[in-house]
């Protein structure tokens, strides 16, 4: 598996996180209000702060934890930063839980 369990667990260990990645999940649905397609590039920072109602720095903070243990990618586009799913790493995280519990 190429992400770290433990360091997974502490970045999931944290409502306002935890919310951030399941609203991932569907971000058409979650963040309509974004301009480019969520599916293929991401959605943009400063929507999910809007939505999650903290602050930049809080919210990338969060993100910054949630990429670190490998749950999310980033691509940066002019001077906005995208977030997106890491599917295949929370797949199998999801495995080596299922393989460990």
């Amino acid at each position: 598996m190429s992400i770290d369990i433990s360091e997974a667990l502490k970045a999931l260990d944290n409502p306002a996180r935890l919310a951030i990645l399941a609203k991932l999940k569907d971000p058409r649905k979650s963040y309509p209000e974004q301009d480019v397609d969520p599916e293929q590039v991401g959605v943009c920072v400063s929507i999910i702060q809007e939505q999650a109602g903290l602050s930049q720095s809080t919210v990338s903070l969060y993100l910054t934890a949630l990429q670190r243990a490998k749950l999310v990618t980033s691509q940066r586009i002019g001077p906005w930063t995208y977030y997106k799913r890491h599917e295949e790493n929370i797949a199998a995280l999801l495995k080596e839980l299922r393989d460990l519990i």
